[in-house]
């Protein structure tokens, strides 16, 4: 093979390993959650904390959180009927088992089909991502709880919870 051509094919193959390392990372590799894309989720949602993407938990513990707004995490965060519907459907149509199953599977693991797990912090994956995080880090003031993604995760907002 004369130097033009080997030149052209190894530009070609560093083209195509560039092509396939972008288009993963670009898909997010294991730890991507494609993020809320409606805005009226995005914003109820969003008000007082991350929008978390609908795929890190099943349809069940969605509609589980949406029954009791009035008591959220201590706070009330009940919307009107047409609203908390709407967020519903939304939630429910990407979550890990349905819709979203491409990217939540994984989260999913190890969780009964019969539970609903209100926190994304305490499903048996996310605990081993996080096991050499000492509880002392999630105190801290930047911090404040294991619900803060944005904290340690740049990318949160826009699906990304690589380290």
């Amino acid at each position: 093979m004369n130097a033009p051509v080997r030149a052209l094919a190894i530009g070609l193959l560093a083209l195509a390993f560039s092509a396939l390392v972008l288009g993963r990372a670009q898909a997010g590799g294991g730890h991507y959650f494609p993020p809320v894309a409606d805005p009226l989720v995005r914003e109820e949602c969003g008000s007082c904390h991350l929008a978390f993407a609908p795929s890190m938990l099943p349809a069940r513990s969605w509609a589980r959180l949406l029954a009791d707004l009035q008591n959220h995490f201590g706070d009330d965060a009940r919307v009107d009927a047409a609203t908390a519907a709407r967020i519903g459907d939304y939630l429910a149509a990407n979550a890990a088992d349905t819709g979203g199953r491409r990217h939540g599977a994984k989260l999913l693991r190890g969780v009964p089909a019969t539970s609903s797990p209100l926190r994304i912090s305490e499903l048996p994956k996310w605990i081993r991502e996080h096991r050499e995080v000492r509880d002392a880090e999630w105190q801290r003031r930047e911090i404040g709880s294991r619900a803060n993604c944005a904290a340690c995760h740049r990318d949160a907002e826009r699906g990304y919870y690589d380290d």
